[in-house]
């Protein structure tokens, strides 16, 4: 086959891109947010008991977010960073973090599912406490896993806030 045949080859197929929403994000998806682009580079599904959420790694230039996506009633997204703040298990029901007092709002154990990135927890069982602020702005994101407890502060934002480019 010629490089004319490969260009005019009315018989070829052409690979359909999914349009992307923040429900079907792929890892080498770009996401656009305030401003910066991110690539998405890892994946992590958790499932407590049928109930489900994602959540989504995002690199961006010397920095990495997490963008949480929760279909509760509705659509929930909300934007994590990973931050220094020394938790231990038994994990309270009230924390203070940068001046501001966090209550404990759900918890329990989650089965993950990791991609990308995020392959090294497949199939891991982890502990999950969700901590909210007076005004339900303000989130702290904590997850135990085995001996290790990491801890993200976060915010709510809404979905017309990010922009999405199928990377592949």
């Amino acid at each position: 086959m010629g490089i004319f045949d490969r260009l005019f080859n009315k018989n070829k197929e052409v690979p359909k891109v999914e349009e992307r929403t923040v429900m079907n994000l792929k890892t080498g998806d770009i996401v656009t947010y305030d401003l910066q682009d991110y690539q998405v580079v890892g994946k992590l599904h958790y499932n407590d008991s049928g109930y489900s959420w994602d959540a989504y790694q995002l690199q961006g230039e010397g920095e990495t977010l997490w963008l949480g996506v929760e279909l509760d009633d509705e659509l929930e997204l909300g934007m994590y960073k990973t931050v220094k703040f020394s938790l231990e298990e038994p994990i309270p029901k009230k924390v203070t973090y940068e001046g501001r007092t966090y209550h404990m709002e759900e918890h329990g154990t989650a089965y993950v599912k990791g991609e990308g990135r995020s392959q090294n927890v497949h199939g891991k069982e982890m502990k999950y406490y969700d901590f909210e602020d007076d005004t339900e702005e303000h989130f702290l994101s904590v997850e135990v896993w085995g001996s290790e407890v990491e801890v993200s502060y976060g915010y709510e934002i809404e979905e017309y806030e990010i922009k999405i480019l199928a990377g592949s």
